[in-house]
């Protein structure tokens, strides 16, 4: 089994994240985890069919990753801060990617130039939101290219486009008949007349993928298409089974943090601290996920159990 080895701010979130109860923020937390965008990446990105889920974890470029180290030998942080996460012209409204972060496109990078896949992730609680989820993934993908250029001049370079990959994920309010189902949207050469084409990486620029789950008990069974990745989302996506840890364990392997899991969990000092310390990161990206929701205090003392004190302190900053 092709499994990762899982960090320990990975279990934090899976812990602080144990509910759900489909709120957005938190579903936005657990896919913040290195480990956790690999599996979905390997099974979504097409530069990335043959490798494995620890070669495209490390795809995943540095820059894109927090300053926040793990304090435990041999392991390193594994959460994602990302690119820019917002996109505005003069007089807009500021529209924000949930998770966007950048990753080594091995198909196009050699020793010496390193290009990337521009990857913009985006969770959503319904399918159906009063528009086509479709027509505004591409309508991000086109800002996430375009942002890649600063004013244009007669001398822009276009050569500098690199990809850009949208995946979305819905959970609720869809069609039956579309439950677990992935569509994959892309730019291609659909006719020529004469020798005209011209090579696939001149305009693959843009894929939109979007995966609709469905309901909390996922049926598929192995060797469907999609599997892997349909029963890992089902179990991360939605409030946890009893079986959670058992599914989840087939993908990430905590094996080497057991002990310091267990004595995180029951002892004072550093143990206690560390572990602390990565919850109380968890409930603050939360708090600040609602806060640009605009949802009242009161709920937002509520899913990341932060006193009022913080959250108004949060809201000023």
């Amino acid at each position: 089994m092709d499994r990762i080895q899982g960090g320990l701010s990975t279990l934090s979130a899976m812990q602080l994240t144990a509910d759900m109860e489909g709120l957005d923020a938190q579903s936005k937390t657990i896919l913040h985890s290195r480990e956790v965008l690999a599996i979905i990446l390997r099974e979504t990105v097409a530069e990335y069919r043959g490798y494995g889920r620890e070669e495209v974890m490390d795809f995943i470029e540095a820059d894109s990753i927090t300053d926040m180290k793990e304090v435990s030998s041999g392991r390193t942080n594994t959460q994602v801060r990302g690119d820019s996460a917002e996109f505005v012209q003069l007089n807009e409204k500021t529209s924000n990617f949930d998770l966007a972060f950048r990753a080594r496109n091995p198909l196009l990078s050699t020793e010496s130039v390193s290009v990337s896949l521009h990857i913009d992730i985006e969770p959503q609680k319904t399918y159906r939101p009063g528009y086509p989820i479709e027509k505004r993934g591409i309508y991000y993908l086109a800002r996430r290219l375009s942002s890649q250029l600063s004013l244009l001049t007669d001398n822009t370079n276009y050569n500098q486009l690199e990809k850009c990959y949208g995946i979305w994920i819905c959970k609720e309010d869809i069609p039956k008949k579309d439950h677990y189902s992935i569509s994959i949207y892309e730019t291609v050469n659909t006719k020529n007349t004469g020798s005209a084409a011209t090579t696939k990486e001149n305009y693959d620029l843009m894929t939109l993928v979007v995966i609709k789950l469905g309901s909390r008990v996922y049926n598929g069974e192995k060797g469907d298409e999609g599997y892997e990745l349909m029963r890992f989302l089902n179990a991360i996506m939605y409030p946890r089974q009893s079986d959670f840890m058992d599914t989840v364990s087939e993908y990430i392997d905590f094996s080497n943090n057991e002990e310091l899991w267990k004595e995180a969990k029951r002892m004072d000092g550093l143990g206690l601290s560390i572990w602390e310390e990565g919850v109380h990161e968890g409930k603050i990206e939360i708090a600040k996920e609602m806060l640009r929701d605009n949802e009242p205090i009161e709920k937002i003392m509520k899913y990341s159990k932060l006193p009022m004190e913080e959250i108004l302190e949060l809201q000023r900053a």
